[in-house]
């Protein structure tokens, strides 16, 4: 599906009355699973926190100030991956990013901790969104939510992934998740999903998710 950059209306169609029932379908499978999940792996939680903590004593949960739906700011968390001074470093950094648009990406970026290394690899570092899922601010599906700095750079037709609640995969994390480097091919595909969006589409991101995760494919 090709995407005009002209096409400011069409994320529109996401809050479609037929679409309600599914909508509500999409929430309920966030709080079950989330609730489910958060329980079950919760030993884990503990163990991953251990880890983070004992490797530098830093803090063991990163704040992850990030825009939302239409526009709403709110603060997510993730196990924290990188070293403690990692935003001021990342000045020095910027003539060495590999994506682009209003985003930061880097393969080897030297400010992720040997620790962080592992979990991004398995994604085990998203595991504490799922407190952002429960709550409601985030969808196990859906647009990956942006930074409030690189959301300050976004073109109108950027903006337009925000017409939906942002999730933990989506698209692109299935698509190659490592290999797209170009942000309006992330955009695109985030307008696709939009655009197609049913609950049985949510239901078969999530299962084409695990073998991505076990995989290690995971995101830079």
């Amino acid at each position: 599906m090709s995407w005009s950059r002209r096409e400011a209306s069409a994320p529109g169609t996401w809050e479609h009355p037929n679409r309600r029932g599914q909508l509500a379908l999409k929430r309920g499978l966030d709080i079950v699973a989330s609730a489910l999940l958060l329980g079950a792996l919760s030993p884990l939680l503990v163990v991953i926190g251990v880890a983070v903590k004992c490797a530098d004593g830093g803090p063991i949960l990163y704040r992850w100030r990030v825009v939302g739906q239409h526009g709403r700011f709110f603060t997510g968390y993730k196990f924290r991956t990188m070293v403690v001074d990692a935003d001021r470093m990342k000045q020095q950094l910027l003539d060495r990013n590999e994506a682009t648009g209003p985003i930061f990406k880097m393969r080897d970026d030297p400010r992720v901790t040997r620790v962080g290394r592992l979990l991004r690899k398995y994604s085990l570092d998203e595991l504490p969104q799922l407190w952002s899922v429960l709550v409601g601010d985030m969808s196990l599906v859906g647009p990956r939510p942006p930074l409030q700095t690189e959301y300050c750079q976004f073109t109108d037709w950027q903006k337009q992934k925000l017409a939906v609640k942002p999730g933990i995969t989506c698209l692109w994390q299935i698509s190659g998740r490592s290999e797209i480097r170009d942000f309006d091919e992330w955009v695109r595909l985030d307008l696709e999903y939009i655009l197609t969006w049913s609950f049985w589409l949510d239901l078969e991101i999530l299962l084409k998710t695990i073998p991505t995760v076990l995989r290690g494919r995971g995101a830079w």
